[in-house]
């Protein structure tokens, strides 16, 4: 288990009983690969990592990889079930409760447990009455397959709207360095009503690993095109403010990866990061974030730079620049 600073928070979701570390390890980036096995088998070696690691808090989504990422879960979980905090997404096509506990269902299956421990609506659908996926989900829960409810990517006033029906306990938001947007309505909302915030994104898609030039080199089909810190006329800004962050972590010899993750964690109403890896060795890279302490005053200086970042980057709504 990686040995972590006395100033890290345990934490809890839901009426879960475990303690968990407020790192968690997601399965979002997984899609099909031209060498399945392979990709298999680097996901399942990362995940195993995480566990040796002390993380216990391990999410996925029935969108990623079209089902598969729940099946690589479920079997990495299933001869410790009881010791893993295992979160799931989804994000019907239909905005009905039939349909929501459907994909529970398939999730359920999937995971091949009888209960999952935390399900979040992944998207909300704008100009929809989102009332009834919630519906749904709450009969799963009354019904003892889901442990806790969450919400993801959602806004105030969506948050309100399902909250009229069932209790949120979590909220997934995207949240970094470099996307911050959910200060100002998302995060109070959620320290006001008790909800639980655990942010995916710290890495900025891998901009604050500090790896990209000042021609980012994204080849054709990337994905971060969609992303809008990528953006022509964003990145230079991005760009420049990532430099003075690296030099941060230069002085400090630590990677910046690991002053992303402390910074993102000492913010107000931030419970818990959701990181990811493609193989074993990133995530033994990463999770010593959590040791050592940070000295005073740097946060204070990551988050001024991190403001003049923030003023070249538009927000529309979130960071891929999606309509929901």
């Amino acid at each position: 288990m990686t040995r972590i600073d006395h100033s890290i928070q345990f934490s809890r979701i839901g009426a879960s009983e475990l303690e968990l570390l407020p790192l968690g390890f997601g399965g979002s980036w997984f899609v099909p690969y031209s060498s399945p096995g392979e990709e298999d088998a680097n996901l399942l070696a990362a995940m195993q990592a995480a566990y040796e690691r002390g993380v216990r808090h391990f999410d996925t989504g029935a969108g990623y990889g079209k089902g598969h990422s729940e099946e690589l879960y479920g079997q990495f979980i299933r001869d410790r079930r009881d010791q893993v905090f295992i979160a799931s997404k989804s994000d019907p096509a239909e905005s009905t409760a039939a349909a929501m506990y459907a994909e529970v269902e398939g999730s359920l299956r999937r995971l091949g447990v009888d209960k999952i421990d935390l399900y979040y609506i992944h998207w909300p659908r704008t100009g929809r009455d989102m009332r009834p996926v919630m519906e749904g989900l709450e009969r799963a829960r009354a019904e003892g397959k889901l442990g806790a409810i969450g919400v993801s990517n959602f806004g105030v006033a969506e948050m309100q709207q399902v909250a009229e029906i069932g209790k949120i306990d979590a909220h997934q938001l995207g949240y970094n360095l470099i996307w911050r947007y959910a200060e100002e309505d998302a995060i109070p909302y959620c320290r006001e009503h008790g909800i639980k915030v655990v942010t995916y994104s710290t890495m900025a898609h891998g901009i604050l690993t500090g790896k990209f030039a000042r021609d980012p080199g994204l080849r054709e089909g990337d994905q971060r095109h969609r992303i809008l810190p990528f953006r022509p006329d964003v990145w230079p800004y991005v760009h420049e403010g990532v430099e003075r962050l690296k030099a941060m972590a230069v002085e400090l010899d630590r990677p910046l990866a690991h002053l992303a993750i402390r910074w993102t964690l000492a913010r107000p109403g931030i419970d818990s990061v959701v990181i990811g890896g493609r193989n074993r060795e990133q995530v033994v890279a990463v999770t010593p974030a959590l040791s050592g302490p940070i000295p005073a005053g740097i946060f204070d200086r990551m988050t001024a730079i991190s403001d003049e970042i923030v003023k070249h980057v538009p927000n529309l709504g979130n960071v891929f620049g999606r309509m929901a």
